[in-house]
């Protein structure tokens, strides 16, 4: 009887979580479809190439570009301005705006007071940006790649492309192709905190014993776990798996089979996804991910429940509109807000898109506790 009980209760819940999740209405919030360029302006008058990290606080989205090599903004009424670097001007120099240079710049993240910092990828280096603009290198060396635990330039990295902040400044890293995530304290002290340097895998278990191939997406919630976009989207391999790593540095696969491709809805290893990278998480503790191979955004409870919140597998496009409607092309990143608006970079059409929700007639939002 019990166990009867539970499983209705369970079947209840996920149906719930599965008629909101089928409720995000998107629009276009800067750029314009299939049209690159480096222009500043306003809507579809703003040009942009290839966005690949985003972020959000307060209603204003930070991005990079992996083509410009520059990281921009858009604020509320979709006006974009270059916050600092140089449209397609590559390099390495730390400065203010537009004497500062990155080159393949990937991810992005904004801590609490709204300090931005990213992943340098062709430079192999991590960066840190100010609310005035102003980039020094907070860790590795450019031009030096490596695995090199260490301070400040000390360290090396190995094509990182993603990266999160926790509460108390403390950043993480998806190292991508050292396989490894890595952390950096607030002083500039790089770590291995999980995964095998240079050992691909798909292996669960606590620091050095896990494995990875291909870690490319990462965020953090409020209790300090970090969720790992397992993906494999650049090589074209990977596990195509959500993993969970606990503050212990435990790893456990919360969704999706290693190596196995797809676009399945369904719980736990039941789910499929297609070489996805971005992933980010709400205050109540629920995942959202730029599946980019099937050019949908999936999302996934704590409890590892994927369901499909907008786009169509295999149906790429750029067509704004309400769940299955709604059309996107390899996006690459996706942030959320404090009140629930998704903000999506859709990379192959070098636009920023902004998902709202829509509750379904006679739905009520899950009631959670704010875990932030």
């Amino acid at each position: 009887m019990h166990m009867r009980m539970t499983f209705l209760a369970l079947a209840i819940f996920v149906a719930d979580q599965s008629a909101w999740a089928q409720s995000f209405t998107f629009t276009t919030l800067a750029g314009k479809a299939r049209v690159q360029g480096t222009v500043d302006g306003k809507g579809a008058e703003a040009r942009l190439h290839a966005p690949t990290g985003i972020t959000v606080k307060d209603g204003t989205v930070y991005f990079n570009e992996y083509w410009n090599s520059a990281v921009r903004k858009v604020t509320a009424d979709g006006t974009v301005t270059t916050l600092a670097g140089v449209a397609a001007t590559p390099g390495s120099a730390d400065g203010a705006g537009a004497e500062a240079r990155f080159f393949h710049s990937h991810g992005i993240t904004i801590d609490r007071v709204g300090t931005l910092f990213a992943t340098d990828y062709g430079n192999n280096t991590i960066r840190k940006i100010t609310t005035a603009g102003i980039v020094t290198t907070v860790a590795g060396l450019a031009g030096a790649p490596g695995s090199a635990d260490g301070t400040g330039s000390a360290a090396r990295f190995s094509h990182p492309e993603s990266l999160a902040v926790d509460a108390k400044g403390t950043l993480y890293v998806a190292d991508t192709q050292n396989y490894i995530i890595r952390k950096i304290t607030p002083t500039g002290v790089v770590t291995t905190f999980a995964g095998q340097t240079g050992t691909p895998g798909s292996a669960d278990g606590k620091g050095a014993a896990a494995r990875f191939d291909v870690p490319i997406g990462l965020t953090i919630d409020g209790r300090g776990n970090l969720y790992v976009v397992d993906g494999g989207f650049d090589a074209g391999k990977g596990n195509s798996t959500v993993r969970k790593i606990a503050p212990d540095g435990t790893v456990t696969t919360l969704a999706g089979l290693a190596g196995a491709v797809g676009s399945a809805d369904g719980k736990g290893a039941a789910a499929r996804f297609h070489y996805p990278v971005g992933i980010t998480v709400d205050k109540m503790g629920t995942l959202f991910i730029a599946d980019t191979g099937n050019f949908t955004i999936r999302q996934i409870t704590p409890d590892g429940v994927v369901t499909t919140v907008a786009g169509t597998p295999g149906a790429r496009g750029s067509a704004d509109g309400t769940g299955p409607d709604a059309r996107f092309d390899q996006s690459q990143s996706i942030t959320v807000d404090g009140d629930g608006t998704l903000y999506v970079a859709d990379t192959n059409n070098s636009t920023i898109r902004k998902g709202v929700r829509v509750a379904p007639a006679g739905a009520a939002r899950p009631k959670g506790k704010d875990k932030r």
